[in-house]
């Protein structure tokens, strides 16, 4: 393995880099910089610290227990009537590693049996010997009647009855002779091995006597011993039984056993069949070498698959990550990197492969559609502050009124125009200006050709200005600016030049590459000069697309609509989109089976810098994502799951990435209060903007979840999940059907609906602020100096006190300070004016004093009483 840094090391093995040098301190490593180099010796130095700590020490010998149970059935018959009984065998086997040095030992003692044991084995080579002569006679007569056999060449028919009777006695004679030949054989041989498995256990008992050694044994559990000896006090049924049931189970036939005689019992014998010489064997050998296998792996696989792919078990891969420092399970996903190691260290070939081979394939395929490029209209995207004019502006260039429609006079959807003006067609992206919607407007900036940044010739640069200058510049687009509001009193051109020149914005007349155009959403003043202004640039960049291709493009946005199912926005961008063509979008696909403009109006086809919503996906893609039409629905379904697949591989790598680390870090940390949500939407951009916006929302003692977020009405379904879950559920745009909002009467659920994300946000900010612990706070009542001790043979010791400030306070908690440092604290046991017990005393009066439990008061001490009050945080 390559030498690497204690970073990379760490990032590895998933651990913080100084837990890791913690660790590697503790070995006795030298290592304490993230950059210095981790060597192979050093890996194994660390490996071995980590198993003695945690037990695994390198002189204990391995072990690996065994337990198997066997259950068989009795039928007994008794006066009562037949009677089933289940015996129930259990075994435990426990076998440990022998020591290199007991294996000595039992070798010597194994040779001083052979030497005691030459006599026995002398008698059982002399039995061999003799079995083997009578095998060798009988086959010598078995091959000589044969030849007797076929040298007789009369007839059988022609002779004489009693001759072939006295022939047929004499051939059974010679057979039987033979018989009692094999079992004299036979018999010899048994008994020699007898004899010879007898002194074996002699000499075996003796030297366990003297020495016991260590070796490889079976322990049988002690629990298995006793059923043994009921079973064996049962009878001989029981144990035939349990010869049979384990008989089976290996895979046996207990009818095929070759008994010998005095295991028949009054059986029948049972012959073997043996195959005659010549006859056809399985052609399988063993392999005598290691074959190299071509492993492909992918970015990301499980433990499990990769044993399969090598053809081993999982176990062999996890033994390898061990000896890498890596501790994983057979369902973890390991990393190209990873695998690629694993692979190579058994001995087999890796081949990386990518992911994604079906993404990759669809590239090079859209790469090749080749068409006649012709001249398309420019896709502009109006950006800006909230509240700067945006929508008002676009709605006099379309003639339209937008923005009254509006919750709350604000955009919260991405708006998609194409109008046909006097200089030309022009697509118009109007996105929204909330803090929210920076998503959206980072998905606006994509898929456009020119940004116009309004900006309020009464307000200038603001905050979302400033952003939209940034995603402009991240995307590489042109901007002009459009100077609002410039009959408003207040305007100043020459400010909002100066702000947008600090943010490197720089004007034409001063020099730079930017135009600026004011201009009056409300009068109209200006508008022309814009719509100039971007087909100018439109010229400028040369904007060319085919039209005689596929159609292509990017979802701008996407809804759930009661009646017509899944509705998304989409901008073409190169090509023709037509009514019946396959559409791939995101992890949805689907037929057109309806496509409109922007006005509702149903259309067939719509080429480039076109926005249209078309119906027949099979969900909601997200915003943001590509469309592109293929030519059968086959293809599309097989995109679709390949992707959905490696999302939920990607999900469980992520869930696989929180290390046992983190746990334990976190177990010590103070417990978070959540807040649960179910979120719904109407459309999946203001979901995406709410989503991101509650995520933000917290800190480390109060946060929000999402238990659930979708597009559409509020079902039954969600309802059911913010019971289980104690949830609040809320509706941006939507409204609960009958069931859900019977369920929610009955279950007492929060149902809320907002149109307006600042009223949604705001909510969740006091929910959150109302969780949090209360602050506490000391505030000090007053403060008495002591003049004088004198003794009350009621009280005890009595401080008689002037009060310097504020008020005293009987039921309050007090301090005793000696030259300002607190030296006690407790509460008064008494407060009193002359002879008075009194409640308070106020600032200037003199009082007496008795502190509880407390006699060291002198003069010239100061008695503070204070009182600790409770203060609701805010995020």
């Amino acid at each position: 393995m390559a030498e690497v840094t204690v970073s990379q090391l760490a990032e590895v093995v998933g651990a913080p880099v100084d837990r890791l040098l913690g660790q590697m301190k503790q070995a006795g490593l030298t290592h304490t910089q993230a950059e210095q180099i981790v060597s192979d010796d050093d890996k194994q130095t660390l490996l071995a610290f980590l198993k003695s700590s945690h037990g695994e020490a390198a002189d204990a010998p391995k072990k690996i227990t065994l337990k198997r149970k066997t259950i068989s059935t009795l039928k007994t018959s008794s006066s009562q009537g037949k009677k089933t009984v289940s015996v129930e065998v259990r075994k435990k086997r426990t076998y440990i590693k022998r020591d290199p040095q007991e294996l000595a030992a039992e070798e010597l003692a194994n040779n001083e049996l052979s030497e005691k044991t030459e006599q026995e084995l002398a008698a059982e080579k002399a039995a061999l010997e003799l079995a083997e002569k009578a095998a060798a006679e009988a086959k010598a007569l078995a091959e000589k009647e044969a030849q007797a056999a076929q040298e007789a060449t009369l007839d059988k028919s022609q002779m004489d009855p009693e001759v072939l009777r006295q022939m047929a006695a004499t051939k059974r004679q010679e057979q039987d002779v033979k018989d009692r030949e094999l079992q004299e054989a036979a018999l010899a041989a048994k008994r020699a091995e007898e004899v010879r498995l007898a002194a074996v256990d002699s000499n075996k008992k003796t030297d366990d006597k003297k020495a016991k050694p260590a070796r490889m044994h079976a322990e049988p559990d002690a629990e298995a011993s006793a059923e043994a000896r009921a079973g064996k006090k049962k009878g001989p049924k029981v144990k035939e039984l349990a010869i049979k049931k384990r008989g089976k189970n290996r895979g046996h036939n207990i009818r095929n056993i070759d008994m010998d005689e005095g295991n028949m019992r009054g059986r029948r014998k049972q012959k073997i069949l043996k195959l005659p010489e010549g006859a056809k064997q399985h052609g399988f050998s063993a392999p005598t070498e290691k074959k190299a296998i071509e492993v492909a792996i992918p970015e990301a696989l499980l433990v499990s698959e990769l044993a399969q792919k090598m053809n081993v078990k999982a176990s062999a891969v996890i033994k390898i990550l061990m000896g890498m420092g890596v501790m994983a399970t057979i369902n973890q996903s390991l990393d190209q990197e990873s695998a690629q190691l694993v692979v190579e260290e058994l001995g087999h070939v890796a081949k990386l492969v990518s992911g994604d081979e079906v993404e990759e394939a669809l590239e090079t395929e859209l790469g090749q559609q080749e068409g006649t490029m012709m001249p398309r209209a420019p896709v502009v995207t109006v950006m800006g502050h909230v509240d700067h004019g945006k929508t008002s502006l676009l709605d006099y260039i379309r003639k339209t009124v937008v923005a009254g429609g509006e919750a709350g006079g604000i955009t919260q959807h991405i708006g998609a125009y194409h109008v046909e003006t006097d200089h030309g067609m022009i697509s118009f992206l109007d996105t929204p200006g909330h803090a929210a919607f920076t998503a959206m407007r980072a998905r606006g900036a994509k898929s456009t050709d020119i940004v116009i940044l309004v900006v309020a010739a009464d307000d200038g640069v603001m905050p979302q200005t400033e952003e939209a200058i940034k995603h402009a510049r991240a995307a590489g687009v042109p901007i002009i600016v459009a100077v609002n509001k410039m009959d408003k009193e207040g305007a100043d051109l020459d400010r909002v030049k100066n702000e947008l020149a600090a943010k490197d914005v720089i004007p034409e007349d001063w020099g730079g590459d930017v135009q600026f155009v004011p201009v009056s959403a409300h009068s109209g003043d200006g508008i022309d000069a814009l719509l100039e202004a971007i087909l100018l640039q439109a010229e400028l960049l040369e904007l060319q697309a085919a039209t005689d291709i596929p159609g292509s493009g990017i979802v701008i946005e996407s809804r759930l609509d009661k009646g017509r199912g899944s509705v998304a926005s989409v901008l073409v961008q190169a090509g023709t989109l037509r009514q019946g063509d396959i559409v791939l979008a995101g992890h949805h696909y689907g037929r057109v089976r309806a496509m409109n403009d922007e006005n509702g109006n149903p259309i067939k086809e719509a080429g480039p810098s076109i926005p249209v919503e078309i119906l027949g996906l099979d969900g909601t893609p997200d915003a943001g994502d590509s469309f592109m039409v293929l030519e059968s629905e086959k293809k599309a379904r097989e995109v679709t799951l390949f992707r959905q697949t490696k999302d939920r591989e990607d999900k469980l790598k992520r869930q696989q990435a929180a290390k046992l680390e983190n746990m334990f870090a976190n177990m010590g940390a103070d417990e978070v209060r959540t807040l649960n949500v179910v979120l719904k939407a109407d459309v999946r951009g203001s979901l995406e903007a709410i989503q991101s916006s509650l995520m933000e929302i917290g800190n480390d003692e109060v946060k929000v979840n999402i238990i659930s977020g979708g597009v559409g009405g509020i079902t039954e379904t969600d309802a059911s999940l913010a019971a289980t879950s104690g949830a609040v559920v809320f509706g941006f745009n939507v409204r609960a059907d009958n069931k859900a909002r019977l369920l929610v009467e009955s279950e007492g659920l929060d149902l809320r609906y907002y149109s307006i994300i600042y009223d949604l946000l705001d909510d969740v900010k006091q929910a959150l602020s109302g969780m949090l612990s209360p602050e506490m706070r000391e505030e000090i009542n007053g403060t008495a100096e002591v003049r004088d001790v004198f003794t009350s043979p009621k009280f005890g010791q009595i401080a008689g006190c002037m009060v310097i400030e504020g008020t005293l306070v009987r039921s309050n908690p007090i301090r005793v300070l000696r030259e300002d440092v607190v030296i006690y604290e407790g509460e008064l046991e008494s407060l009193r004016r002359f002879k008075d017990d009194v409640n308070e005393v106020r600032n200037g009066v003199e009082c007496g004093i008795g502190v509880k439990n407390y006699t060291d008061v002198k003069p010239g001490d100061k008695i503070e009483v204070y009182e600790v009050k409770e203060y609701a945080r805010t995020l």
